[in-house]
């Protein structure tokens, strides 16, 4: 039976729904209506109704609203006001879901707790950590994850990489690829995948540095990862390393602009295969601040970049020979 026809109210129009059972979809996947056809559909907020706004046939009535039955005017009361609670944190042992009991030591009122309620409190605290921990898995967590944060912090990476990160080391640890290997050298070969994939230039010289572990065993625990878990970890870019070499250099945009030509000039004509990229961006920089009138010295530049002056002299002379650049230095 049908509903009768209401006026249709000024909202705003609806374009494509899921299938309905009073609705029909056209070829195009634009519900229609079913008494005349017609595809301007609009959707009543307040009455929770899908409304055809040419003869007002009521399509679809007792629309469940998913959406918060309040309103926020500021993040702040989005926060006090939402009820789902702390979104999952891979860079806690436990995701963040288990209730902590805080070091206070203080009632509701702000005031001290007797020494018997401290007493009480201590124990509590240490059989709650005992509880929470309850597997070998969990424990790894609790080393790696901030070893994690502090390599991660040290080369200012944000919290995406970090959570990232965190979640390719627990796949790790659930494929059992961590047996017969340093906790330490599997969180730096997830780390420095997690940035290759992110496009974000840090080399495995500065994760070694940053870390104490050696260039070759995260070397080695990288590429176990990436063929066990089959991960798609994209070539390095030289142009990427450009912008922290032009910042630390304190060069302008236009050796900058300069070096980007260089590397696409160079990468069209195939002078990155098997070359480091950190060296050639590096000679890509030193030719750029040449050209802009910036010059640096090979030792300056070979400081930033983690190469050695060798590196960068000879990088320079492929570039020069085989781009034809008129360049003096």
């Amino acid at each position: 039976m049908e509903k009768a026809a209401i006026p249709a109210p000024a909202l705003v129009g609806w374009g494509k729904a899921a299938p309905s059972d009073n609705g029909k979809e056209g070829t195009t996947g634009i519900r229609k209506c079913t008494s005349c056809d017609s595809a301007d559909i609009i959707f009543d907020n307040e009455k929770g109704e899908y409304i055809c706004n040419g003869c007002g046939f009521i399509l679809e009535d007792s629309v469940a609203d998913t959406g918060p039955e309040w309103r926020a005017f500021d993040a702040d009361q989005r926060n006090a006001r939402t009820r789902t609670g702390a979104p999952i944190r891979y860079m806690k042992p436990n995701k963040g879901l288990v209730t902590e009991i805080d070091m206070y030591n203080r009632d509701i009122r702000g005031s001290k707790l007797p020494s018997n309620r401290n007493a009480q409190l201590y124990r509590m605290r240490k059989w709650h950590k005992r509880a929470s921990i309850s597997s070998s898995s969990e424990r790894n967590y609790l080393i790696a994850l901030p070893e994690l944060n502090r390599i991660a912090s040290y080369l200012g990476l944000p919290d995406s990489i970090k959570e990232q990160s965190a979640l390719l080391y627990r796949h790790c640890v659930k494929g059992n690829l961590i047996r017969g290997r340093p906790i330490e050298t599997v969180v730096n070969a997830a780390l420095y995948a997690t940035c290759r994939t992110a496009g974000i230039p840090r080399t495995l010289n500065e994760i070694s540095n940053a870390s104490g572990v050696s260039k070759k065993e995260i070397g080695r625990s990288f590429r176990m990862m990436a063929h066990a878990l089959k991960l798609k970890v994209p070539l390095p870019d030289p142009s990427s390393y450009v912008p922290r070499y032009i910042s630390a250099l304190k060069l302008s945009l236009e050796a900058q602009e300069k070096a980007m030509v260089l590397l696409k000039q160079a990468t069209k004509k195939g002078l990155l295969s098997g070359r480091s990229p950190t060296g050639v961006s590096a000679a890509a920089v030193y030719i750029g601040g040449a050209q802009a009138g910036e010059r640096r010295t090979q030792k300056e530049i070979a400081d930033v970049s983690g190469v050695t002056e060798v590196t960068v002299r000879n990088r320079y002379r492929e570039l020069k020979k085989e781009l034809n650049l008129d360049v003096v230095l």
